[in-house]
This record gives C-alpha cells, structure tokens and sequence, in this order.
C-alpha cells in the first residue's frame, strides 16, 4: 500500500520499528530525550471536555437508543407522525441523563483510584540523595528503593536486595372539553394522494404509536433493577467475613437473576471446600504409627527455632527424635532437604514461604521437631538439627511436576556422603522401592489406609545412598539433558527415571486440609434445591472420595456411586456401557454419585465416550473429578454448557482456576489463601464456601423472582395500554389518531408507572431469607424457568387482550349516548380518552397489588404517589391556565373538572377494574386450591406459622472410616527447583556485595 501511495507521489511515513532502547540509569536528562512513555495509570475513559460528546456518541451506538432516535425522526415529519414530537423526545432525554450521571460517576471512580495509584509515594535516588517521589512522576532509568509490602507500580529491573541471596519475594495476588382534537394528516394528501402511499404513511405512523410496546424506559429500569439487586448483595452482612474483613461483592450487575436458574456447580476442593491451611497431623516412620494419642499438645519449649503456632499430640514421637532414632531422624532431614521452599527472617523470626500449604506444613513440621531449615543457595542448604548446624552441598533438584507426581535433591552431607532424598504420592513411590521395602511397605499401606479414613493428604518418603562413581556419570547424563535444545523435558524425565529406582521406604506424612465452617450443610441444601454439584480437583481419587463423603457429596445412603478409574478407552468403555444400563432415562430411581479420574478425561478418550460419561454424570446427583489439569476443569464445564441447556455456576480460590471460572456462565472467586486471580475474575466474590447458599437460595431467587415479575407486569401494562390504540382504530378509520392525550402518553411509562414497578422489583420476597433456607426446594421453580417462559408470556398477551377489551368498549358504552347531571352531552373525544386512561392507570396498579408478596413503606408511597401525581398533573394540564399559556400543547381544557365529577364516571372507572382483575383472582384461587405451586404451599406455611423458623442447626462433618488408600494433592505448576539451582539471581559475591543504600535499614523481602 504504501509503495501504491509513493507511485502516485504521496509521500508516505514508515514506522520505525523499535529494535532497541538506550537508557541511563540515574539520568534523567539523558533519558527524557528519547521521549519515553511516562509511569501514569490512566484508567479513566474521559476528563471535563470530551465526557459529553464522547459519551453520547457510544450511547448513540446502541441499538435502543439509535431506533428511539430514528422514532424521533419519523414524529418530525408531519404527513406521518399523529404523536407530538416531545412524546419520544422527553423520555429519550431522561434515559440519556441517567446513563450519562451512571457513566459520569463511574469515570469519577475510575479518575480516583488512578490517582490513589499515581500518587503513592516511593524513594527515588536522585542526585545522589533518596527523595521522596510519586509513581506517576518515576522516569524511564530511575532506581528506586522499595520497602516490605509495599506496592509495585512499574516493570522494575531487581539490582540488590536485602536478602543476602538477592531474593524477593512477589505477591501477584489483587441499565369541559367540547373541541375535538383534529387528527394531524394531512388533509390533501388524504384526499387525493395514491392510495399505496397513503397506505405506506399509515404505516409508519402506527410504528411510532405502537412503538409503546416495549418503551426505552424498559432499559433503564431493568439496569436499576439490577444495580439494586448488587446493592443487597454487597450490603448483606450476613455474607461479611469477620476474620478476614471480606465482604461479598456483586462485581457485575447483569447476572442477579441467572444467580436463581442455577442447575450446576463446578466447584474446586482445596481452599473452596477446605481452609488450604495445612497442618502436620499424622506419620508413619520405620512402620510406626504416630499422632493424635494424647489431647494434650506437645511442649516444644525445648527447641528455640520452634514454630510456636505449630500443635501435636503425640509425646513419643518428640521421645524418639530426642532419643537419636536414626530413621526418624532421617524422615525429618528430608523433610528438611527435600523442598523448594524459600526461608525469610523477619525481626529475628523465621518464616517460610512455600509453593503450596502442603509444603510448608512439612517443612515447618520438621523444623520444630528439630531438624530447622535456615538457609539456601543455589549450592547449599543450611539446617539446624537438634541445636548443631549443618550445611549440605545440594548437587541438583528433580523438581516435581504433573506427570511425574514426585520430587527428588540429591545431597552431600558434611561427611561426604551421597544421598538422594525422594517423597511424592505413595503409588508412584512404592513402584521404586527396592525389594527389601516390601515388608514395610505392607504396614505402611495399612497405615495409609487409616489416614484416608480421616481424609489426610499423605505423602510418601524414601531415599537412597549413591555410588560417587555413579553419581559423576549421572550428572554427565544430566548435564546433556539439561542443556538440549530439543524435548528436553522428556530427557529429563528419562534421566530422572534412572536414579530414582531402588529406593527405601522411610514412611508417610500426612497432613490436614480442615473443611470451611458449613461446608456440610451448604452442599445439603444445594443437594435438596436440586442442584448438581461437580467437584473438580487434583486430588488423587481416594483423598477426593473422602472429602466428598466429608461434605455431604457422597453419602452412604446413595443407590451406587460409580467409579470410572480405568485407564484405556476400551476398559472405560465397558465399564460406562455397564453402568449407563442402570441409569438410562434423567428421571432416575434415587440418588447417585460419580467419581471420576483425570486419565479418564484425555481429550481422545472423551472423543470415544463422551456420550455415556455425560448422560452417567447428569445423572448422579453428585459427581467428583479427581487428579485434572485446569485445562481439564474447563473442558469439563464446557462439555456440559454444550449439552445442556442449563445455567451453570463454577467457583475456586485460585490460579488453575480462572479458565474454569471464566468458561461457566456464572463465576464466583473466594478470596483465600491463593491470591486474588479468582476473585479478578470473577462475577460474585465472597471469603468462604458457606456463604453460596444465600447468595443462590436468597437473593438468586430473588432476584428472578423480581426480574420475572417486573417483565410479566412491564408487558402486561404496555400491551394493554397499545391494544386500546388497536381497538380504535377500528372507530377512527386507523388514522392513527391516538386514544390518549399526548401528555399521558409522555408520562406513563415515566412517570406514572416508574416507580411503583421499580419498587415491586426491588423490595418484593415470596418468603422470607429463613424461609428460603427452610425449604430449598423453592428453588426449583428458577432452574426450569416457570415464572417467564414462552408459556407464560402468551399467556401476558391473552391477559393483556382481554384488559383492553375491557378498558376499551366498557368506557365506550358508558359514554356513548350517556349526559352530565345538568343534562349536557358528555360524549366527546377527550372526556372519552380521560376516562380510558384513568381506567387504564387503576386497573394495571390494581393488578400490581395483587402481584406484590411483600409490602414495604417504599411500595406504598411509590404506589399512591404515583396515582397522586397523576390526578394532580391532569388537574393542572387540564386548567385554564396552561390553555392559555400553551394553548396548542394542551388543548383538554376542563376536561378533568368537568369529567371526574359524575358518579357514572367513577362507577365506569370502579366496573372496567372489577373485570379486569376478575379472571386473575378467579383462576389464582383456584389454582391454590386444585393445583397448588410449591410457592402457594410455603406461603401457606408461612400464614399459618408463628414465628419464623429458627436457623438451621450447625451440622459437623463425620469422619468416615474408609480401607481406600489415600493420595497427595500436588500442585500443577512446577516448583522452585530450576530457580533454586540456576543460580541467576546470584550476580557477585555475597561477603564483597556493597550495600546499595547503607545509610537507611531495609527491609528482607519487597512484595507487590
């Protein structure tokens, strides 16, 4: 293109691509000349000059706010339009005011936390001196200083730490009137005029009278309806987290009512269902079994390096450690040695920071029993054990990662000595246990099985002495290995796989993920509002089966729990084949349960038995997906998104699962111990699992309670009031005359019906939120969407059609032929229309009472209010005076006072209200009595009843004693093991490093 432009003597610009930057560090002259983009954050979309013509362009981009504009065009043209132009104009104007004070105070929000963030404060060296500088004001080159928990607010470039290994550690984790009013057509045109075109213009003209059908006030209100549904969410105190000073937080408002149609959730395990704080309960060492047989907590007083928050119960075990047990006290030396943890020294107190929860228990574990992790570098680990200092030569790391479920340090003690120190999951450890293993291995096992009974997370631990010949050609291996350009993670798997065989089983760990408070409870009465609930976790299967009998998933009581844990397609085949027998239709006999592996899930098996998996899994009340990949947690939601056509909902605390949050329709973050990935991306956040009962049974049901409702009345109102304009159209030729005054038709949806639909839709409950947890099956209604479907809008037509039948030819009759008290002729155009929208306006607030469950002080002043103003705006537009001033724009002059006051006006308005509200109670009552919802049965519960019902009881999870062998949930991502052993973030000598700022004290770590 840009050669084209030179053929034809255009001089054309190229862009220079960037190769590369010149910069000084602590020369800002220098720096500055190169133009460099400034460190301000700018999140802001507009300042005082472009908000206006900005704002209303992107409103004008809308497809609502774009047709009512096209509207507005048509009523200016006078040959189409029999509506005044402000009809659309007033509330097109209302709808674009509100819009813009919603986007006006979001900007204001955004400009304020920009300079929240642009003006935090940070040492900047400068002149040789550190000064006192804003983020936004730091340049390209500066060097900063940076504090202990303070902020990071640019890409920094690490030159020294505190740390005498110059390391850090980053936290990633934050919508009497006898003049007939002529029909606006013109009049020429109509007598003479090609009929087609006369036809065309009649057209048009009944597009802008009919466009009340669905009026641009519907947006705006269904936008307040759910900002304030949010609002309760984020108000509700029964959903703030006292510990950890957590409220919910509704983060999107355009998801409340989906929150009450929910059919399935996809739930992570560890920090969802459980606290993802890891304590050191259990062990087995040289065959012997060890915790948990005294109440009394073991007294560790005797080490200093102690942890003091660290709690045991059994005595003998810290007996035997001080006794000199060489194998306990090599269980502790590799719990010591074999980690990827990073310590960090605070006040003259030592502190860990771990991959993972699992990690840290065990380190922290072997530290207050005496062998105490002091200090790494990328060639040593420091130890204490029992009081003497030791140093470790670590000669490499077989980091763990998801295929080899494993890990593994090869060390040289200060003696010499050679030693590989391996712990991983227990089957994949006993498979390279040396045959001399064998007899431990069996009590091991047993062991093993009695911690899965009580849900543990369990490790096994082995080591083995290496042949220094052996080693040294092992690392000539390794070193190859390490340094190929091609799979060089298969060759280090390979190479890893030689060394790690023969091993000696030391024993097993075991470690407690405790379930979050209500856990139990809130899947109980997710389970009774028939919901599915899919757990999908990276637990082996054993440890997941447990915690799912722990937390009410799996329950003894359940027809069959199948397990699906083969490891080909063929097998899996004929397992699901057989099982898919037993349950072949949705509506099943009893309740089932689903346990499933992740192997079982690889992408080509699924191609092969994706249909039985899916039709077994919806099927099962429960369903529990062990040992899968993030990858795998979203393909597992999608597969049901894809089949289903249900809402779905998946929650998780952490990292790995973003995807799964993000594929689902409805995402929900817990803010634990994992960071904030979850909660960013998510559209509901809260601090614990419990609180997903109420925000789904309370204000999910809520809030499509109220939406469905606001719809079905929000129609009902308009195709009633556009009926009656097709009605009489039959009577005035289809001229498109209006039935209404123009200022009523202006201010009905605006004004006279606004408020008391919004108050409806905000403030209206069926029960009450104790209610709601009493009988969750009221839930059900949402899930099968009954309160808005195809059904139940043809059925708002059929209603809204006999409404304006009524509204229409009862108020015709009445005037027809009819005369005022002093004998005068009442029969005209406006007194008729007054009389039908006064009839009109009753009947649809009549019909919300009947609609509304729940009344408050707001309903009832939005609902008389409302009626009010209308009486007292007809009143006024209607006076002589405002002919006078606007004699064109209110031309009803003294049809009010002269109308209102005939009792057969008021007897008319009293009958047309009657039947129109006849058949809704006629057929509400006998629905109650002949078919009742199970709605109409609480809330007869509820008149019947008292008081409220008190809060459920506070149920504890029960231990299940289980002969399946337990599993270790590792982590998916890699540890710190090519970090601990490269070395890059050692550049000079620790001993001869200089101190960057050696006038002021700094802190060990920076975070950000």
């Amino acid at each position: 293109m840009g050669s084209l432009l030179s053929a034809c003597g255009i001089n054309v610009k190229k862009k220079k691509v960037e190769e590369e930057r010149h910069l000084r560090a602590n020369d800002r002259e220098f720096n500055l000349s190169f133009k460099y983009a400034n460190n301000a954050i700018k999140t802001s979309k507009y300042n005082v000059f472009t908000f206006l013509p900005l704002n209303l362009f992107e409103q004008f981009q809308r497809l609502a706010n774009a047709y009512f504009v096209f509207l507005l065009i048509l009523q200016l043209i006078p040959q189409i339009s029999s509506l005044s132009w402000f009809t659309t104009v007033v509330p097109l104007l209302l709808v674009l005011s509100i819009t813009l004070a919603k986007d006006l105070s979001d900007d204001i929000t955004r400009h304020k936390n920009d300079n929240h963030v642009n003006n935090r404060k940070v040492e900047v060296l400068i002149n040789g001196e550190l000064k006192s500088e804003k983020w936004m004001n730091v340049q390209v080159g500066d060097i900063v200083k940076l504090e202990n928990n303070e902020f990071v607010t640019a890409d920094l470039l690490l030159l020294s730490s505190s740390e005498p290994l110059n390391l850090i550690y980053i936290e990633t984790a934050e919508l009497d009137g006898l003049v007939s009013k002529p029909v606006n057509v013109n009049m020429n045109l109509a007598d003479g005029a090609n009929a087609s075109l006369s036809a065309f213009l009649t057209f048009w003209s009944y597009v802008i009278i009919l466009n009340t059908v669905v009026p641009i006030s519907l947006y705006v209100s269904v936008e307040i309806l759910r900002l304030g549904n949010s609002y309760f969410i984020d108000w509700d105190r029964k959903m703030y987290h006292v510990k950890s000073d957590t409220p919910a937080q509704a983060r999107t408002t355009t998801l409340n009512e989906e929150l009450g149609q929910i059919k399935y959730i996809f739930s992570d395990k560890t920090g969802t269902l459980t606290q993802n704080i890891m304590t050191f309960n259990r062990c087995s060492i040289n065959g012997k079994s060890y915790g948990k047989s005294s109440k009394k907590k073991v007294d560790f007083s005797w080490n200093p390096l102690a942890d003091p928050k660290f709690c045991f119960h059994d005595h003998k075990l810290v007996e035997v450690v001080k006794s000199g047990s060489p194998e306990v006290q090599a269980f502790f030396r590799l719990l010591a040695l074999c980690h990827t943890v990073m310590p960090e020294e605070k006040t003259e107190e030592l502190f860990y920071q771990a991959q993972s929860p699992d990690e840290g228990a065990l380190v922290t574990a072997a530290r207050n029993f005496g062998f105490v992790f002091r200090s790494r570098t990328p060639e040593t680990i420091s130890l204490v054990e029992m009081g003497v200092p030791t140093t470790y030569e670590l000669l490499a790391v077989l980091d763990f990662n998801n295929v080899r479920k494993r890990m593994s340090v090869i060390v040289r003690s200060p003696e010499g000595k050679l030693t590989l120190f391996c712990k991983g999951a227990d089957t994949i450890i006993y498979e390279r246990l040396h045959p001399s293993s064998s007899k431990l291995m069996e009590v091991t096992t047993e062991h093993l099985n009695e911690y899965a009974g009580e849900g543990l997370r369990t490790l096994a631990l082995a080591y083995k002495d290496l042949d220094e010949d052996e080693f040294e050609k092992w690392k000539e291996r390794h070193h190859e290995a390490s340094t190929s350009l091609e799979d060089r993670e298969a060759k280090l798997d390979t190479i890893y796989e030689e060394i790690e065989k023969d091993l000696l089983l030391l024993g097993a760990s075991a470690v407690e993920d405790k379930l979050q408070d209500g856990v139990p409870q809130t899947i109980e009465q997710l389970a009774k509002a028939d919901i599915k609930i899919w757990v999908l976790t990276g637990d082996k299967q054993e440890t997941a089966e447990n915690i799912g009998y722990s937390c009410n998933m799996l329950r003894e009581e359940m027809k069959e729990i199948f397990i699906v844990a083969a490891n080909t397609a063929e097998e899996k085949s004929r397992l699901l084949g057989k099982k898919s027998q037993v349950v072949e239709d949705e509506k099943v006999d009893g309740e089932y349960g689903l346990v499933i592996n992740g192997h079982s899930l690889v992408r080509e098996i699924v191609l092969l038995i994706e249909n039985r998996i899916y039709l077994t899994a919806c099927m099962c009340q429960a369903v529990i997906c062990c040992r899968v990949t993030p990858l795998q947690k979203a393909q597992v939601v999608e597969l049901v998104k894809k089949h289903k056509k249900a809402v779905t909902l998946a929650i998780g605390d952490g990292a790995n699962d973003v995807s799964m949050i993000k594929t689902a329709h409805i995402g929900v973050g817990i803010s634990g111990q994992e960071g904030m990935q979850a909660v960013l991306s998510s559209d509901f956040s809260f601090a614990q699992f419990r609180y997903l009962q109420r925000l789904l049974l309370v204000h999910g049901r809520w809030s499509y309670l109220r939406m469905c409702k606001f719809l079905r009345y929000f129609f009902y109102k308009n195709f009633t009031f556009t009926f009656v304009h097709f009605w009489y159209g039959f009577f005035c030729g289809f001229s498109a005359q209006t039935v209404y005054d123009e200022w009523f038709i202006t201010l009905y949806n605006l004004v006279y019906t606004a408020l008391p639909v919004i108050g409806l839709s905000i403030f209206d409950q069926d029960v009450n939120d104790r209610w709601s947890f009493q009988y969750p099956q009221l839930y059900a209604p949402g899930q099968l969407n009954q309160y808005f479907s195809k059904m139940a809008f043809a059925r708002i037509l059929l209603h809204s059609c006999y409404s304006s039948l009524v509204l229409f030819f009862i108020p015709w009759a009445a005037m027809c032929d009819t005369v005022r008290d002093d004998g005068k002729d009442i029969a005209d155009y406006q007194s008729f229309a007054l009389l039908a929208q006064t009839c009109l306006l009753i009947a649809v607030s009549v019909q919300m009472g009947l609609d509304t469950y729940y009344w408050t002080a707001v309903n009832q002043f939005f609902l008389w209010g409302s009626l009010s103003v209308y009486f007292a705006v007809t009143f006024t537009m209607y006076s002589n005076g405002m002919y006078l001033i606007f004699t064109s724009s209110f031309p009803f002059i003294g049809t009010a006072r002269n109308s209102l006051n005939q009792p057969n006006v008021w007897l008319t308005i009293f009958l047309t209200t009657i039947l129109c509200i006849l058949p809704v109670v006629a057929k509400r009552f006998l629905f109650i009595q002949l078919k009742p919802t199970i709605n109409d049965k609480v809330r007869h519960k509820v008149r019947q009843a008292k008081a409220v019902p008190p809060p459920l009881p506070r149920k504890f999870p029960r231990r299940r004693i289980s002969t399946r062998r337990s599993g270790y949930a590792f982590s998916h991502a890699r540890g710190y093991g090519d970090l601990v052993t490269s070395g890059r973030f050692l550049r000079i000598p620790v001993k001869s490093r200089p101190a960057l700022f050696p006038h002021t004290d700094t802190c060990e770590s920076v975070r950000s």
